[in-house]
């Protein structure tokens, strides 16, 4: 299972919106307003990349209202 963290600048008045429609989309663990440089925080889950890819860029991307991602895959590293 890969997770990450999906960082997103939205237009201007459309953070809560855009937080809400991508809360419904599967594979989505959380979906939050946040103030700062990016709008909202996603956190992902998928099967593998290749999986979290799609479904950053088929789903998350195709929302209305977004204007730029980021994503950011979490890693565990040694202790």
């Amino acid at each position: 299972m890969v997770h990450a963290y999906i960082l997103i600048q939205t237009e201007v008045g459309k953070a809560a919106s855009v937080a809400a429609e991508i809360a419904q989309l599967p594979g989505v663990a959380s979906s939050e307003d946040v103030t700062g440089p990016y709008d909202v925080i996603v956190r992902a889950e998928a099967g593998n990349v290749d999986d979290l890819g799609q479904l950053v860029v088929a789903s998350v991307q195709n929302v209305d209202g977004i204007t730029r991602t980021l994503t950011c895959p979490v890693v565990h590293l040694p202790q």
